[in-house]
């Protein structure tokens, strides 16, 4: 029998270092007050990846490109939280999806049918996505802390060693 990991098989894991970089998109969130930000650093710490890299940028398609650009030199695991939704200034995924070389679906399903279970029709209007740039992976989602907390600890954190152990090949 074949051990497995978060019902993944064992031979599909690395020996791999997470680093997790948090990028908060948001004209009216700073350092001090974002705690969207805190929470997903608090969720990924407990799970035992370290934070390397944290901005709080506005949503601007550049500024957005440029800060992940930087992340993606000290972390391998990127969360975008904010900038997702149907608003004019919304350009997250604007931003980042050009860039993603693979997409990862079956993220902004789940993340999707996980909220509809917790907040009703509305989730259809999440745009949340995932995909990997070279071997990082990056996740866009929204910015509410419920939003976070819940793509954090529910999906990302219990298939990143999975996702990176793919990337890295």
């Amino acid at each position: 029998m074949t051990t497995t990991f978060n019902n993944m098989k064992k031979e599909h894991l690395q020996a791999v270092a997470i680093t997790t970089g948090i990028i908060t998109v948001s004209t009216s969130r700073t350092a001090e007050n974002d705690t969207s930000g805190l929470t997903i650093s608090e969720i990924v710490r407990e799970a035992g990846y370290p934070v390397g890299y944290y901005a709080v940028v506005p949503d601007q398609i550049e500024t957005i490109r440029a800060e992940l650009a930087k992340a993606m030199r000290h972390a391998n695991c990127i969360i975008i939280n904010g900038g997702t939704g149907l608003t004019h200034d919304d350009c997250t995924i604007e931003a980042v999806t050009p860039l993603l070389e693979k997409t990862i679906d079956g993220f902004g399903e789940l993340f999707r049918l996980k909220s509809y279970e917790e907040i009703g029709t509305s989730a259809m209007l999440s745009r949340a996505v995932a995909g990997t740039i070279k071997n990082c992976a990056v996740f866009c989602i929204p910015g509410s802390t419920p939003a976070v907390k819940l793509a954090t600890s529910a999906l990302i954190v219990p298939e990143i060693l999975h996702i990176i152990s793919h990337a890295s090949r």
